[in-house]
């Protein structure tokens, strides 16, 4: 196997539910080949419950923490109740995720050749999961393959099924510019100022709208918030130093993004 062998306590797990009793529920664990777990009728919902049935049933597909593992009789004890849905469609969602990690490190395998385990080894061994890699291809492929440490054409063969596959999710924040200038080329300063203040980013995507004097919106697309903030405050400094060295001010506000203090 080149996952871990054993869930930890408290950790979120898939399990396909193969025979429901009276008062338990029998499953397998989807990311732990071989190993089968029980869900206690208490753990099953929250209240008083007449038939179990109403809750699970052969076949489905369920998300349970993990409650206790016992690796010398082989027992996982797992609660249904336990898991809300936001934190179910994370793990679902992640699962999936996964799945597809699977079948692209098999892509990767007859393309150049590799073991499929021994891939799935080094990239569990690097990351602890397998998709995390196949993104951050796509954030800094250097860095990555750096780190991995591959054989080129397993690396080639990565890189190349990373950019065919995957799609980084976006995030996008916004701003105001607010730029002035007395001079006579007043101007062409802020022209200089605007221009400046598009820069090429790898990943980021920086739109700059004429709101009405002397405002204009910043809007800055990236794969992550981290990335989308260190672009707009570079697009800020760049515009704003233009404005300064003319004489001129330049002032930048920061739309919060909601949750953010």
């Amino acid at each position: 196997m080149t996952e871990r062998e054993w869930p930890e306590e408290g950790e979120l797990v898939v399990c396909t539910v193969t025979n429901v009793k009276d008062f338990v529920a029998f499953v397998t664990l989807d990311e732990y080949e071989n190993h089968e777990g029980l869900i206690p009728i208490a753990e099953i919902a929250r209240g008083w419950i007449k038939h179990i049935r109403d809750f699970v049933r052969e076949g489905q597909k369920v998300v349970c923490k993990v409650l206790h593992v016992n690796k010398s009789r082989g027992h996982i004890d797992l609660s249904l109740k336990d898991v809300n849905e936001h934190q179910r469609k994370d793990k679902i969602h992640e699962w999936k995720n996964e799945q597809k990690a699977k079948k692209w490190i098999s892509f990767i395998s007859e393309a150049s050749g590799s073991s499929t385990d021994e891939l799935e080894s080094k990239f569990y061994h690097e990351y602890g999961a397998l998709f995390p890699v196949f993104e951050d291809i796509l954030i800094d492929e250097e860095a990555t393959l750096k780190k991995l440490d591959l054989k080129k054409e397993v690396a080639d063969a990565l890189v190349n099924t990373a950019h065919d596959n995957v799609k980084l999710p976006k995030v996008t924040i916004t701003g105001t510019l607010i730029l002035t200038s007395n001079k006579p080329d007043g101007v062409n300063v802020i022209r200089r100022a605007l221009r400046s203040a598009q820069p090429t980013i790898e990943n980021v995507e920086i739109e700059l709208v004429y709101v009405g004097a002397p405002k204009y919106r910043v809007k800055v697309t990236a794969p992550d918030y981290k990335q989308a903030e260190k672009a707009i405050n570079k697009v800020a400094k760049s515009a704003i130093g233009v404005m300064e060295r003319a004489e001129g001010e330049g002032k930048f506000i920061r739309k919060q993004r909601p949750g953010k203090n």
